[in-house]
């Protein structure tokens, strides 16, 4: 009976099959979709993936299919002389295939996420178009395995997984045309929408690092004297904020706040054709996504346009605390202003700084002003901060006093050098990300805390390309100098912070190993003790793990 024939019921079986396998694949196919939307659906980022893990995943994929080939295949040999051409039984072993690839999802799903995949229309519309492609994608396996090898039939499914790596961004291809115009069309609305605000204060902020930070520390001192409407969490792409101006944008607003993030060149470019800033503030110039920039040359490239991007009346505020700054505060042309937290010839500054476990005190200048400060924030790095934040505030009008009343009232942000006490421990969380120059300030922090034992429990630094592992080496041997116990989460730089710290000297009976975070989370409850105190360290982006 040929294969297209109507009423043959073969080709119904295979038509159910494929659509049952393209809705599996969806799920089984979580981790590319998830990374392509961690990278702003970019194949640049997606590729960088595979390549940094060393296509640990697909190794998984491989696993699965194999595993389920073989089944397949021995219940064929087992049942070779009950098994014809058309005969049911040559389902049989797709039992295995179905069976495997379920638990393969369920464990999949079970992996903690540190942000995890969110079901947007985006993502929703590339759900159905993968699927639809995986459905006739093994449709076309199955008709031409039933046809020209019959003895493996229905066996060649199990092979389809195998496919997930390339069907991804196939789909994702497909779909760009659409998107991209879906992308101007809510880029037109807000445009349309930010003209209609026409005394709108508009500010971006963008660094390689401590973006979010700054941003919550100005939004809590201009509140002071305006109504401030910024990005919440990280929402620094363009549909990020076109979803906050469009959603969250009030009449009754005065200034609006947007964190500007990038991971190759002419993103930030992009984000300023959207809002138009009249303010800038740079917090730093970092080795951050170094391997999607390629180079620091890039990176700088990418955050001045921002300050590219200003008016000719515009203001722009850089981190004097930082050299990758310096270097662009130099290049300026417009209206510029660079804090210091230890330089007097800066706009702002501080002095009589006195840095402890329960925060910061100091005298915040400004030009020839002065008032006595104190914040709950620890590290200089969050000084810093609030430096560039005093000096914008300052030049919109904020006084002293409002300024300082501002920085009283400013509260560690989440996962960001939070301190918290548990059970007699301190635990000092820093894990949301990290950074050569961040992990030396989180660093510095614990070096604040007297007393018990401290423990680092860190994956190391990620995204930096070439220039990895010798970062994380450097890594390592810094925390010789400071932790008692290090306990490293992860294959990925487990090596090269072992190197490191037993370059050093460190105990190497002192050196923990963990899968996982959890069950780095395991160990420290049998190890630690009341007055310990713990530095969690980063935390593996979700393509890492």
């Amino acid at each position: 009976m040929a294969f297209f024939d109507a009423s043959n019921p073969n080709l119904y079986i295979a038509i159910a099959l494929s659509v049952v396998n393209g809705v599996m694949l969806c799920f089984c196919g979580y981790k590319f979709l998830h990374v392509l939307q961690l990278s702003g659906y970019k194949i640049q980022g997606y590729k960088v993936w595979l390549k940094d893990t060393h296509a640990k995943y697909i190794g998984r994929i491989a696993l699965l299919s194999f595993m389920s080939l073989a089944c397949m295949l021995v219940t064929v040999a087992l049942f070779d002389s009950y098994i014809s051409r058309d005969s049911y039984f040559s389902y049989l072993g797709l039992i295995f295939y179905f069976y495997f690839t379920i638990v393969f999802i369920v464990n999949m799903y079970q992996v903690p996420q540190k942000t995890p995949l969110v079901q947007t229309y985006r993502m929703t519309r590339l759900c159905i178009v993968h699927g639809l492609l995986m459905a006739g994608l093994t449709f076309v396996i199955i008709y031409f395995t039933t046809e020209f090898i019959p003895y493996v039939r229905f066996a060649s499914i199990s092979l389809t997984p195998l496919l997930l790596p390339l069907t991804v961004p196939i789909a994702h291809g497909i779909l760009v045309p659409f998107e991209n115009l879906n992308c101007k069309r809510y880029i037109s609305k807000t445009k349309r929408k930010l003209k209609k605000f026409p005394n709108l204060i508009k500010i971006g902020i963008t660094g390689s690092y401590g973006k979010t930070s700054t941003k919550y520390i100005l939004n809590t001192i201009l509140s002071e004297n305006y109504s401030v409407c910024i990005t919440p969490h990280s929402f620094n792409t363009p549909m990020g904020i076109t979803r906050v101006v469009l959603d969250y944008l009030k009449p009754n607003h005065d200034v609006l706040i947007t964190e500007m993030g990038a991971k190759q060149v002419g993103d930030i470019k992009y984000l300023c054709d959207i809002v138009k800033p009249q303010y800038g503030i740079l917090t730093s110039v970092g080795s951050q996504h170094l391997a999607t920039f390629g180079s620091l040359e890039n990176i700088a490239k990418t955050k001045n346009e921002l300050i590219k991007a200003l008016p000719e009346d515009g203001i722009a505020i850089f981190n004097g605390d930082n050299e990758g700054c310096v270097k662009l505060y130099e290049q300026c042309e417009i209206r510029k202003y660079i804090t210091g937290v230890s330089n007097p010839k800066a706009f702002a500054h501080a002095k009589d700084v006195k840095v402890s476990s329960s925060g910061i005190s100091f005298v915040l200048v400004i030009e020839e002003n002065e008032v006595q400060c104190k914040t709950k924030l620890i590290g200089r790095h969050n000084l810093e901060n609030i430096l560039v934040c005093a000096a914008l505030a300052y030049n919109l009008g904020l006084s002293m006093e409002q300024i300082k009343i501002g920085i009283s009232k400013l509260v560690p942000i989440n996962h960001r050098l939070e301190v918290k006490r548990e059970n007699g421990l301190v635990i000092i969380d820093d894990a949301y990300n990290s950074n050569v120059e961040g992990s030396e300030r989180a660093l510095e922090v614990l070096k604040l805390f007297k007393g018990g034992r401290k423990i680092i429990v860190t994956p190391g630094l990620v995204e930096l390309g070439q220039k990895e592992r010798e970062e994380n080496v450097n890594f390592g041997r810094k925390m010789a100098s400071v932790a008692d116990i290090v306990i490293i989460v992860n294959k990925t730089n487990m090596d090269a912070i072992n190197e490191g710290l037993l370059g050093e000297n460190f105990n190497s009976e002192n050196i923990l190993f963990a899968a996982s975070l959890i069950e780095a989370r395991i160990k420290l409850k049998e190890i630690a003790k009341e007055g310990d105190v713990i530095l969690f360290e980063n935390d593996l982006p979700d393509n890492y793990r």
